[in-house]
């Protein structure tokens, strides 16, 4: 018999609490097919926030052309202001980004870099290099503006083109973000070929060259069904704060074979049972991304969600 809450059991040396940055309404669903009405990403992360996750990103101010799937972040934004002790992250890639979502009154903000040279070519169409300096008055501006800075890093331990990414490669970009004022970074397995000691190696050398452990999120994909053996290796070293997507939403465009974002029902279930608080319900989550999966028109990959919710698997909008 399935329980809908997992055995708590404690293991030594892990956090008391871990905050969720949940990336479902944006990076989850940039990366779905379907593309969803207003109204209904607005319904979406107004139940991911009565299900008691407190930093939720909510769109993304890039240009339409490619991103379609959040063309509408203007409309969507002002939807969510009645959302009460949340906090609502969106990504922008350039200074034109920043002052469209600036002028609707956003105070979390980030920006994606990378670490490969052939990422940020595809995903860019810039050198790393003309990345960051594209990056810096973005971060300058935002922070000038009162706001925080998140930096995205992705491609940390792997790339489609370039292969295994050396560690130093990888705090080069990270530490370069964090001396133009990124208040955190984010550590990206874009393409899910993490394992854990590499996890742990990247993090120390960060620690080494400056970069505190409070101030790193870690952002696992599960192409190897390795995002929540690595989420522990993480926060074996004390990092308190990890990426992941409602039902396991999203992939990536530039590497073919990524499958979506840790589901932050299967994180929850783990956290849970390890006595780790997260202030999340479950039960309310888990019914959320079953809803969610009835729009999308397809099963949730979230193993918890199926689990839990086993009409999920045959959905039917709700």
């Amino acid at each position: 018999m399935t329980s809908d809450l997992p055995m708590v059991v404690p293991a030594p040396g892990l956090p008391t609490r871990v905050r969720i940055h949940e990336v479902g309404a944006r990076d989850g669903l940039q990366n779905e097919k379907t593309a969803l009405p207003t109204e209904v990403k607005a319904e979406f992360v107004h139940r991911l926030a009565r299900a008691g996750l407190t930093t939720i990103e909510a769109t993304s101010f890039v240009h339409p052309k490619w991103v379609p799937q959040l063309a509408d972040a203007e409309a969507l934004f002002p939807l969510l202001q009645d959302i009460e002790g949340v906090h609502l992250p969106v990504l922008v890639p350039n200074e034109r980004g920043l002052d469209r979502a600036l002028a609707l009154g956003a105070t979390r903000i980030a920006v994606f870099a990378s670490a490969t040279e052939s990422f940020a070519k595809a995903n860019l169409n810039r050198t790393v290099a003309e990345s960051l300096a594209m990056f810096e008055p973005v971060v300058a501006r935002a922070k000038e503006a009162g706001a925080q800075v998140r930096g995205y890093l992705s491609m940390c331990f792997g790339d489609p083109w370039e292969g295994p990414v050396p560690v130093h490669q990888v705090v080069a970009v990270a530490t370069a973000l964090r001396d133009m004022g990124c208040d955190e970074l984010s550590l990206g397995d874009t393409i899910g070929v993490a394992t854990p000691g590499h996890v742990q190696a990247l993090l120390a050398r960060l620690n080494e060259e400056g970069v505190p452990t409070h101030t790193i999120g870690v952002h696992f994909h599960d192409t190897y069904g390795q995002a929540l053996a690595n989420t522990l290796a993480a926060l074996q070293h004390g990092v308190t704060t990890v990426d992941a997507s409602a039902g396991g939403l999203g992939g990536c465009p530039y590497a073919k074979s990524a499958t979506g974002n840790l589901a932050t029902e299967d994180l929850v279930w783990m956290l849970h049972g390890l006595g780790i608080e997260t202030g999340v319900d479950l039960g309310r989550l888990t019914a959320t991304s079953a809803w969610m999966a009835g729009h999308l028109g397809r099963p949730s990959p979230s193993r918890t969600v199926r689990a839990l919710v086993p009409e999920a698997q045959s959905p039917q909008e709700q």
